[in-house]
């Protein structure tokens, strides 16, 4: 498990007894240490930004709305967490899941317009962001193959690396459970990038630098509007990080793969809608 996510949320109880008492300083401080990694989860979910914006609106809003009736049976992270699982599951199909493809679909796609030429694409943007939209974009399309019940199986168990006993309880199923959904999604996503992704297996011939140019002429990849790159000195610490995850066994190799993934904070937007509804508790309630 992630200590430091663990630490982090650990060092809330203060401020959460502030807030259930009507703190909205302390309120604040609860909601940004957590929005984040809401937002992460949602974005590994559903693939695009802004769809994974409009979600942990709705977790954060459920936060806030039902914090004060946290009792701290489980840890406050796994009521989170319970909170935002039981959010993405309930949703209405979004733009990616809409067009999502099977494996078999996927595969074939990754097979089409691979090119060996250089990049073509005429744009100011420095290459290594197209490869990381590129990758990141591929990546997390992959999980969208898996229905919803093993996705978030994954990105919990695999991803967020919650151990079973408590990724079962955010899902409020049983160990067993978890255990057979994690398993599944693991071997649907091994076998897929083992044989098709070259990250994880340099033998295949997909490559992102082959995917750029028909990635942009499909409309997958708009250079002037990057969904996920957006920082450039990440995406060159990039090859000697992957480097690093060619070391690991295939399993952890992907696993370290999807964790390498800078994901995109949450944007302005987001943040200043956060600070607004914190500010007027009449929309905010706690109950």
């Amino acid at each position: 498990m992630d200590n430091n996510l663990t630490s982090k949320f650990q060092g809330l109880e203060t401020e959460i007894a502030l807030a259930k008492a009507g703190n909205q300083q302390a309120l604040e401080v609860v909601v940004r240490a957590i929005q984040k990694d809401v937002y992460g989860i949602a974005l590994r979910f559903l693939w695009h930004p802004k769809d994974a914006e409009d979600a942990t609106q709705e977790i954060l809003i459920k936060v806030i709305t039902h914090l004060g009736g946290f009792r701290g049976e489980s840890s406050f992270k796994t009521w989170v967490y319970r909170i935002a699982s039981n959010t993405l599951l309930t949703l209405k199909k979004k733009r990616m899941e809409q067009k999502a493809m099977t494996f078999d679909e996927f595969a074939e796609d990754l097979s089409q317009g691979l090119s060996s030429d250089p990049i073509r694409i005429e744009c100011d943007l420095d290459e290594k962001l197209l490869l990381e939209e590129v990758k990141v974009g591929c990546t997390l399309a992959m999980l969208m193959c898996l229905d919803r019940k093993h996705r978030l199986a994954y990105i919990l168990g695999e991803i967020v690396e919650l151990d079973h006993h408590e990724a079962a309880i955010v899902l409020e199923i049983a160990q067993a459970t978890f255990r057979k959904q994690l398993s599944r999604a693991r071997h649907l996503i091994l076998s897929f990038m083992t044989s098709k992704c070259g990250l994880v297996n340099p033998d295949n011939i997909c490559r992102c630098k082959k995917r750029v140019d028909t990635a942009v002429f499909l409309g997958r990849i708009d250079p002037d509007n990057l969904l996920f790159a957006h920082s450039l000195s990440r995406a060159k610490q990039f090859p000697s990080i992957l480097d690093k995850i060619r070391q690991l066994e295939d399993t952890r190799r992907i696993a370290a793969l999807y964790r390498s993934h800078s994901m995109p904070i949450p944007s302005e937007e987001l943040l200043l809608w956060l600070r607004k509804v914190i500010k007027e508790p009449k929309s905010t309630s706690l109950n």
